[in-house]
Parts: C-alpha cells; sequence; structure tokens
C-alpha cells in the first residue's frame, strides 16, 4: 500500500528519538538525504519513507548508545540497509561487506535502477522481477583471489645471432687496431651510400 506525502510527513513529524539533540538529528536527516540522493534516489515520498526507516533504526541505537553521534549511526543504519538489501537483490548474503557494497552500487549504476525502478531502491518488497534480474545481469562477477608465487630467475636466451654479435664484439674491444679498421669501414661505407644516394 502506497503512503501519500502527508501520512510521511506525519511520521516524520511524529519522529520524537529519546536521545539527542534535534540539531543533532536534523544532521542526521540531512546526512542520509545526501546519501540516497548520491545513489540517485530523487523521488521525495521514496526518501521520506527511507529516511524515516534509518532515522528510527539509528534513535533505537541511539539510546542503547547515547555517546555516539546521530549521524554516524544514520550513515552506518544505511551502510547496513543497503548491504542486506543488495545481499538479498543479488542473492549474495554471505558476502563480506566491501565486497557487497562495490558489487551492488556497481549493479545499480549499470541497470540505472534507481531511475527505472524509484520504489524498489532498499525496498525487496516493491522491487519487481524485471528490476532483480537487471541488477544481477549488471553484477560483476570477481576472479579468483590473488595467490603469491615465486619465479626463479633465468637466463634469456636471445638466439643464435645475438651470441655471434656478442662474440664478434667481444673480439673487438679486446684488439684495439681491429676496432679501429672496423669504425673506419663503416664510416667509409656511410660516406659511399651518401655518395651514391645524392647521384
Amino acid at each position: 500500500m502506497e503512503l501519500s506525502v502527508e501520512s510521511v510527513e506525519a511520521q516524520l513529524a511524529a519522529f520524537r528519538p529519546k536521545t539527542g539533540t534535534m540539531e543533532a538529528w536534523n544532521a542526521a536527516y540531512v546526512r542520509a538525504e545526501d546519501y540516497l540522493r548520491a545513489h540517485r534516489i530523487h523521488n521525495r515520498l521514496h526518501q521520506s519513507r527511507l529516511i524515516q526507516t534509518i532515522l528510527e533504526s539509528a534513535a533505537r541505537r541511539h539510546a542503547e548508545h547515547p555517546a555516539l553521534e546521530p549521524t554516524t549511526l544514520a550513515a552506518e543504519e544505511t551502510e547496513r540497509l543497503m548491504d542486506q538489501w543488495f545481499g538479498e537483490i543479488l542473492d549474495a548474503k554471505d558476502m563480506p561487506h566491501d565486497r557487497i557494497a562495490i558489487a551492488g552500487r556497481v549493479a545499480l549504476l549499470l541497470c540505472d535502477g534507481s531511475q527505472k525502478w524509484p520504489y524498489a531502491f532498499l525496498d525487496s518488497r516493491a522491487a519487481p522481477a524485471e528490476f532483480v534480474e537487471a541488477m544481477r545481469a549488471s553484477s560483476i562477477e570477481a576472479g579468483p583471489d590473488m595467490a603469491v608465487s615465486s619465479m626463479v630467475p633465468r637466463e634469456i636466451d636471445l638466439g643464435p645471432i645475438t651470441e655471434a654479435a656478442g662474440e664478434t664484439l667481444e673480439r673487438i674491444e679486446k684488439w684495439p687496431l681491429l676496432r679501429t679498421a672496423v669504425l673506419w669501414a663503416l664510416f667509409l661505407a656511410a660516406l659511399l651510400a651518401i655518395f651514391y644516394a645524392t647521384r
């Protein structure tokens, strides 16, 4: 059953946390709203419902741990809800937080879920089958974990031509007169090539 804007606003107006100041909870509201906007959730009615759920959950935790900031709790609750939701949608509940957060956000972005199915975000009951299929088709498959391997250094085999060239250079270096003669021969060959090329 869809709620009207007035009923959602009435619920938010009735939100009275037992601990924390109203300024702190207003800041938590703004943080949750910005977070949803960052995920392209622009539908005001759906935004308000989600923020209501997030703040109520954060308020329960704040009552148990009043030293924590409501803004921090709201951000943590949003992350928790998103991990849980991505796990259900992608059928990957056992995936660690970092991987589910990345895989879920990439899948949501690739299938343009926030725009095509605005009421499905963080609400498994409102997620149509085509949205779930699009999310699962867009989710990235991670490869195997990295493994440590050892590489033994081996001699580089450059083939017979490079061996012959290397041996020739070594001989030329041993005999300075031969080296000079080879250099002069190369110089004269270059001059002859230039001479015949310009004729």
